[in-house]
């Protein structure tokens, strides 16, 4: 059968220009026109279906994470563009480029109050920003597809191209400019490239005379150093600098390293709260992390901050010094230019509280609880994973211990949902890490809680998916309490309430069995003792595995000390106020809180 070309050919022949190799989406009438597109094509991306748009566009945004390109998301026009609104908010947190293509009904109906119309112009209009156009000609298609992809690699930001229905199945034109120039007529490329952003070298010079000044320096490091680990890890020793990270420059900085006390923030380590309080001067590089309360307290440090983006500057602390710059290049610059000094005292400090905090760590994981303390299950899947591994993160308190007890070498990739902290996003994440690579394992850690939100829609996406991997391995590890853990000790934290049941049990749920249900290995683990044997398995399993991993609610996630000294009253008067199922919450509260006290006198 022949078929004229269409507008909807004509987006899949511009996705394939501008490398596109998945599109991830939902069908629906809406869209039908560019599913009939790809359809038809031998060389579309390949189409990615997931169970429920959010979870596409999720997939979009970690397919741009762990590929390093652009997330493709499509859906139908309604329903199905409202559900893509959390994940495309957390590609905008996150700064994360993503193109999603957006059904809408006909043109000659909008305004009439129509069937699954709603103006999507209205809801798209904050998270894209930087660029969101309804295509309502068909010469207008390739230029709005192409300034979309730029804007979206530009700008580091989801964008949105809303096509209806009608203008979907309309001829495609012939290209603007194959005859000649016309007035009305914009012509356009599929191309894009940037280069490197050097510093001001006036700018250069004033952070080197402040960071030459200064006697206890601390490096906050982003995700905006991710090409310069190297780079940040020279100037570090040159300062000897202690390194903390935020939560999306954890997977960039060699944890090993004496010098770094790992992650900052609620979730952080007791090092990075050491150093980042004690510091006389701070270096954030690439980073703009909203954990201000963790920051040095305003005036306690002198601060330079490295930023490709000037808008960045000075967001979270007041900087005498901005380098606009990529980091590689800003960094190798100071590097170059700072003078010796004499801080081995500092240096020495730093080390101390890298080790003590090593030693909490593995006591932590220690501690007995009932069942299986959750960080000795982070600790131990840390290490049974490859080195090529992937990991996926899913929202909750997954991210405490993955923060606290997965110190992962910078082979493998890790991501979340960092800014926006969605639940839900973690199995989503892991379909696109295997996706963009086949052949290296997958790992997802969860809680029970994120995964009933999404992840078992998303388990039979998995199912469907990995006969066709080249690497059968993904294992998927749910921290099962019967408990949405973090919020519970948000309750007595910050609220010194008692854990408020109705709204924190999590239904029981057979997750090992509905894993075999669907042709996957499911393995139920309630003993510490059974833990190394069962990652080992799931390791060299046939196909991916579910861990149902059943873990104590109680174990507390306790921030770094000192601020976590001052939320013990909150919290123990909340456990108190919890009666006897406050008990047990109360004895392990008191047991974390002396590894703290002990091993920082």
């Amino acid at each position: 059968m022949t078929h004229d070309k269409t507008v909807a050919d004509l987006v899949v022949e511009r996705l394939v220009a501008w490398d596109v190799e998945r599109i991830y989406g939902y069908a629906g009438d809406g869209n039908n026109p560019i599913l009939g597109a790809l359809q038809r094509s031998d060389v579309a991306p390949r189409f990615m279906r997931a169970r429920h748009e959010e979870s596409a566009a999720f997939m979009a945004v970690a397919d741009a994470k762990y590929s390093g390109g652009v997330g493709v998301v499509n859906s139908t026009q309604g329903p199905g563009a409202v559900h893509l609104l959390n994940g495309l908010y957390d590609a905008k947190l996150d700064s994360v480029p993503v193109v999603a293509l957006v059904a809408q009904q006909h043109t000659g109906v909008l305004g009439s109050g129509y069937q699954q119309e709603i103006d999507l112009s209205s809801v798209f209009a904050d998270v894209a920003g930087p660029y969101l156009q309804t295509v309502v000609a068909a010469d207008q298609l390739p230029m709005v597809i192409d300034r979309a992809f730029r804007a979206a690699l530009t700008h580091r930001t989801p964008v949105v191209v809303v096509i209806p229905h009608d203008v979907q199945n309309a001829p495609a034109p012939e290209l603007a400019g194959d005859d000649g120039q016309e007035h009305g007529v914009v012509v356009t490329a599929p191309e894009w490239t940037h280069g490197m952003v050097s510093p001001r070298e006036d700018d250069v010079a004033r952070a080197v005379e402040l960071l030459d000044a200064g006697e206890r320096i601390a490096i906050l490091a982003g995700r905006g150093m991710a090409g310069a680990r190297q780079d940040l890890m020279d100037l570090a020793e040159a300062l000897d600098a202690g390194v903390t990270m935020s939560l999306l420059g954890k997977p960039y900085v060699d944890e090993s390293h004496p010098l770094v006390g790992g992650t900052m923030g609620h979730l952080g380590t007791t090092a990075s709260a050491r150093i980042l309080q004690n510091c006389d001067t701070l270096l954030i590089v690439g980073s703009n992390d909203p954990w201000t309360e963790f920051y040095p307290v305003p005036g306690q440090a002198r601060a330079v901050q490295i930023d490709l983006d000037p808008s960045h500057l000075a967001n979270r602390y007041p900087v005498e010094v901005g380098l606009v710059g990529d980091s590689a290049v800003a960094l190798r610059g100071l590097t170059e230019r700072v003078g010796e000094r004499d801080r081995s005292a500092w240096r020495g400090e730093v080390e101390k509280w890298v080790g003590q905090w090593r030693e909490i760590s593995r006591e932590r994981a220690e501690v007995p609880a009932r069942g299986l303390n959750p960080e000795l299950v982070a600790r131990s899947l840390c290490r049974h994973m490859p080195h090529d591994s992937r990991l996926a993160v899913d929202v909750g308190s997954s991210v405490y211990h993955y923060v606290r007890q997965m110190d992962l070498p910078t082979s493998v990739p890790a991501h979340l949902s960092s800014t926006l902290a969605s639940m839900g996003c973690g199995i989503p994440y892991a379909i696109a890490a295997k996706a963009t690579a086949p052949a290296r394992p997958v790992v997802v850690l969860a809680g029970d809680g994120a995964v009933q939100m999404l992840g078992i829609n998303e388990l039979i996406t998995v199912s469907e998916a990995w006969p066709g991997w080249d690497d059968p391995t993904m294992v998927v590890v749910v921290l099962c309490n019967g408990d949405l853990a973090e919020v519970s000790w948000e309750q007595r934290e910050t609220e010194a309430a008692p854990r408020f049941a109705p709204s924190q049990d999590v239904p029981a749920f057979d997750m090992a069995g509905y894993a075999r249900l669907l042709g996957l290995r499911g393995v139920r683990v309630e003993d510490a003792d059974q833990l190394d044997a069962a990652l080992e398995a799931a390791f060299t399993a046939d196909r991916p595995t579910v861990i149902e991993a059943v873990t104590d609610p109680d174990v507390p996630l306790l921030p770094p000390f000192p601020h976590g000294r001052e939320m013990l009253g909150s919290m123990r008067e909340g456990l108190r106020a919890e009666g006897d199922a406050g008990r047990h919450g109360l004895v392990l509260l008191e047991e974390y809180a002396r590894i703290e006290e002990e091993r920082f006198t």
